[in-house]
């Protein structure tokens, strides 16, 4: 009887996901001893370095699956660390068994890249970026959030990424591997997350050539832990600079979201990022336009900043191949703009504002396409 409990009890550890690595302690080797004494369960496991910011929340999970086991009624959690040979052997196992350092997201990758971009900036490119992706894991698929706007870096606040002085946590690194931070089922990182200095109060600013940007985006790219991905969103730079062409050699088959407001000087920029991409091989999926016209409470409609801006981008990127649709137009929203402020994306804040119902219908379309192996060369032992 004890040995069945005891194996009942490995079984609820070892099914305990580590938040950061989305994965069960018992795949990530991090279970230890564990032995059972009458009606006390004596269990051992692993963290994968001293001070894991994770540390409380899996041995408060690993405390709740033990005790949720019949028979047991007291437990007893002892922690260590793993060995560097431990570690190496996890950081490889997370690589899925190579050694040196790669991009996981070529062209053979299953996943989907989108690029977010605008030809100029003040158009609310990082709100439905990061409220898109938000809207994307919550419809079940797996989102990771790369926020490639260096020199302007705003999706971590938009996500509530932040601590009380509005600065973003740093992320945890298992060797040579950057595990980012989860907001609202979104894996995140960004450049601000490595600005803080002891002391300050505020992150630095970033005044950086292309060299570094470049170095910067492939290290995103390589080194930061996003594991299994349905979908991968880059929060692009306004306009065509250096990293627009460094993620156009990095990531060539890339999708490309344009995102514009009604404005007709705006969407005549926004047309020529589209250009840009295609120049680099990548895609043009779609537009949103955002600060559409928005229906104020006594029926009139304010259109601001005008309108027809996100339908001429559209038919402006379409071609004889291939249609470019004006996927969503997102009406002015107090609730938006609210929303990225306090870092509550709108889409579940307020599901029900025209802004958040206007996102979630482009999530819903981009959603639709599946992860599939048509088009992908398939590496067959002989």
């Amino acid at each position: 009887m004890s040995d069945a409990l005891t194996g009942s009890v490995r079984a609820a550890v070892a099914a305990v996901t580590d938040p950061e690595l989305r994965r069960p302690l018992g795949e990530l080797d991090m279970v230890r001893d564990i032995a059972v004494s009458g009606t006390t369960a004596e269990v051992g496991i692993a963290l994968t370095i001293v001070g894991c910011p994770a540390a409380d929340r899996i041995e408060r999970d690993v405390r709740d699956a033990a005790a949720s086991v019949a028979g047991i009624e007291a437990v007893e959690i002892r922690v260590g660390v793993m060995s560097p040979d431990e570690r190496k052997a996890l950081t490889a196992k997370l690589r899925g068994g190579r050694a040196k350092r790669e991009m996981p997201f070529g062209p053979d990758s299953l996943t989907r890249v989108i690029a977010v971009t605008s030809g100029k900036g003040g158009v609310g490119k990082s709100t439905v970026t990061a409220n898109l992706a938000v809207a994307l894991a919550a419809k079940g698929l797996r989102v990771g959030l790369i926020d490639a706007d260096v020199h302007g870096f705003s999706i971590p606040g938009l996500l509530g990424l932040v601590d009380a002085d509005g600065l973003p946590p740093a992320p945890t690194k298992l060797d040579d591997l950057i595990l980012p931070p989860v907001a609202y089922g979104v894996k995140v990182i960004s450049i601000g997350m490595f600005l803080r200095r002891p002391g300050e109060d505020a992150a630095g600013a970033v005044a950086w050539r292309g060299p570094m940007l470049h170095r910067t985006v492939q290290q995103f790219l390589t080194d930061v832990f996003f594991g299994d991905l349905d979908v991968l969103l880059l929060d692009m730079p306004p306009g065509t600079g250096d990293v627009a062409i460094s993620v156009g050699q990095l990531l060539p088959h890339a999708d490309v979201l344009v995102v514009t407001t009604p404005q007709a000087a705006a969407a005549e920029v926004a047309v020529r990022s589209g250009l840009v991409a295609r120049q680099t091989g990548q895609r043009p999926i779609g537009v949103i336009e955002n600060m559409a016209a928005m229906t104020l409470p006594d029926g009139t409609v304010l259109d601001l900043f005008g309108a027809g801006g996100g339908a001429e981008v559209a038919r402006a990127l379409s071609s004889a191949d291939a249609d470019v649709p004006l996927l969503a137009s997102v009406p002015l929203s107090p609730a938006l703009r609210a929303g990225g402020d306090d870092g509550r994306p709108v889409v579940l804040s307020h599901p029900d504002d025209p802004a958040a119902r206007a996102i979630d219908a482009a999530a819903s379309t981009l959603a639709v396409r599946p992860r599939g192996l048509a088009g992908k060369p398939l590496r067959l032992g002989v």
